[in-house]
């Protein structure tokens, strides 16, 4: 019988450390700023441009539906084809409903490419999009590695050189 006693206070102790166990994951997840459900980001700038006229940079931030004011950061990466290395990255800026903006002005024809660089509630999202400017001679575009006009790629967050032939405001 005490053997017995002994075992059901074990199987107790055990079940209702587990039970504590699965209580503090709960609220771990339900603290998490919903980090568990995916920040979306749609580019609004228009995938065709002039030379030399300014062009609007803007992606609409949201999560679960909702927009989102309060991201970190959104950063413009953009740059020539074939000339990632020479690219530059531009600070947007909140104009509202989740919508974030910069503007720059490409000073010649080409195929460029832009990335939206999204850190929002502990995620970073980072579509990408075309941008033809002008009436770029299409036989000496390099298509990038991925393929992909809206993919995703992991790229060095630390250079933030800007371009010679390139002016942002």
């Amino acid at each position: 019988m005490k053997k017995w006693m002994i075992g059901l206070l074990v199987i107790s102790g055990l079940l209702a450390g587990c039970n504590n166990d699965d209580a503090k994951k709960e609220d771990h997840v339900s603290n998490n700023e919903g980090t568990s459900v995916e920040v979306k980001v749609d580019i609004l700038t228009p995938e065709k441009a002039e030379a030399n006229k300014e062009i609007e940079l803007a992606a609409h931030v949201t999560q679960g539906g909702e927009d989102v004011d309060d991201a970190n950061d959104v950063k413009f990466e953009v740059w020539e084809s074939g000339m990632r290395e020479d690219g530059q990255m531009i600070e947007g800026k909140l104009d509202g409903k989740g919508v974030y903006k910069t503007t720059i002005t490409l000073d010649h024809d080409g195929v460029y490419y832009m990335f939206a660089h999204t850190n929002a509630r502990g995620l970073h999202v980072m579509p990408k999009q075309k941008i033809i400017v002008g009436d770029p001679d299409m036989s000496t575009v390099k298509e990038e590695s991925n393929g992909s006009s809206k993919g995703m790629e992991k790229m060095d967050m630390d250079d933030d050189s800007d371009s010679k032939s390139h002016d942002h405001k």
